[in-house]
């Protein structure tokens, strides 16, 4: 089925309107025709070709929001009109153990990615959200339960969302805790307005004075500007997790000394350069650590989906005609967003 997207054929050349092909619905499949995408810095990163191993043509996006138009004869879980989303996958083994634990994401045989991952249809690797419509196993189909209004903002929850739920709910963050999050772009303003829900004391690190109001704004109780020695010095020692979104190589010790006996700090970015060698006494004479996450798997998604939708809470959002797409790619790259560009599919029409 003939698609109008837009993509880009080498990692030097602007994305362009192209049009690619869309599978018919098999059995188990869903047909969602695309209201909304979000706009991740992943999708930068491997249109440019940033990360290597792009293939091209590169159709982006992972933050889908749309109705579904079709359903395949097997599809129970979804019907003609549902509102939707699809996140970061689009298929995973389905048999090893992590898997068999809803953890998709951690897929021992590599989880299929919902653009760049390998697929048996043309051109042979997965095409994302920069398009009119989708295509995809019911099992990696998420039910969307905000109000058509807020369709839009739903979008990055699929990405910004589930990457900043996973690992708060994984360290259980809640009413006792204090949890700290390190910057305040995309991510960590999901991740205070997250934490803050959640009813964690959260506490926001900035390294702008100009964004201690808007921390305050989306949830925080308190505003740390992380590059004043005694601010930061006021928390040592008190932070029972602290989720780090911050992608740029920094150094890490200056947050681990804030830990609590037995404190995690988790890292949700991965940088263009390795951290430096963080101080390993610090971890060791306080029992710290220093971990990862990596998104969710589907039914954490849709349980962070249906945390959000219970409580109104979706991202700040700038929306973009496709057209615009290149213009809010350099902007992203400056942090000139707040805080994350949506993708309105409308335009691709226009």
């Amino acid at each position: 089925m003939n698609t109008k997207a837009y993509g880009a054929h080498a990692g030097d050349k602007p994305l362009e309107p192209i049009d690619i092909q869309r599978r018919e619905p098999g059995a188990h499949d869903v047909q969602i025709e695309i209201a909304y995408c979000g706009v991740c810095h992943s999708d930068l990163h491997t249109v440019r070709s940033e990360w290597g191993g792009t293939k091209f043509p590169c159709v982006p996006g992972h933050e889908i929001v749309g109705h579904v138009t079709a359903v395949g004869a097997d599809v129970t879980g979804f019907k003609v009109g549902d509102t939707v989303g699809v996140g970061c996958l689009v298929g995973s083994c389905q048999h090893c153990s992590a898997c068999d634990g809803g953890l998709e994401q951690y897929c021992e045989n590599g989880f299929v990615g919902t653009y760049n991952g390998p697929a048996a249809d043309a051109p042979g690797h997965t095409l994302g959200g920069y398009s009119q419509r989708i295509v995809v196993d019911d099992k990696f189909v998420l039910k969307i339960r905000h109000p058509e209004a807020q369709l839009a903002a739903v979008a990055p929850l699929l990405c910004a969302g589930i990457t900043t739920y996973s690992p708060l709910r994984h360290w259980n963050a809640g009413p006792g805790k204090k949890v700290g999050i390190v910057g305040i772009g995309g991510l960590g303003h999901m991740g205070v307005k997250l934490a803050h829900a959640m009813g964690a004391h959260t506490v926001a690190f900035t390294t702008s004075e100009g964004k201690r109001q808007d921390a305050l704004d989306l949830g925080a109780d308190e505003v740390v500007i992380s590059r004043n020695p005694d601010e930061m010095q006021k928390h040592a020692g008190s932070f029972d997790f602290i989720l780090n979104t911050v992608a740029a190589s920094h150094d890490l010790d200056a947050f681990t000394k804030l830990l609590k006996r037995d404190g995690t700090m988790c890292l949700v970015g991965v940088p263009e350069h390795p951290h430096p060698s963080p101080n390993i006494g610090q971890l060791i004479f306080g029992r710290r650590s220093i971990a990862g996450s990596l998104i969710g798997g589907i039914a954490e998604t849709q349980e962070m989906l249906d945390f959000c939708a219970e409580r109104g809470i979706v991202s700040d959002i700038e929306m973009i005609p496709i057209q615009q797409i290149d213009a809010a790619y350099d902007r992203m790259q400056k942090s000139d967003v707040k805080y994350r560009f949506v993708i309105d599919n409308a335009s691709l029409t226009a």
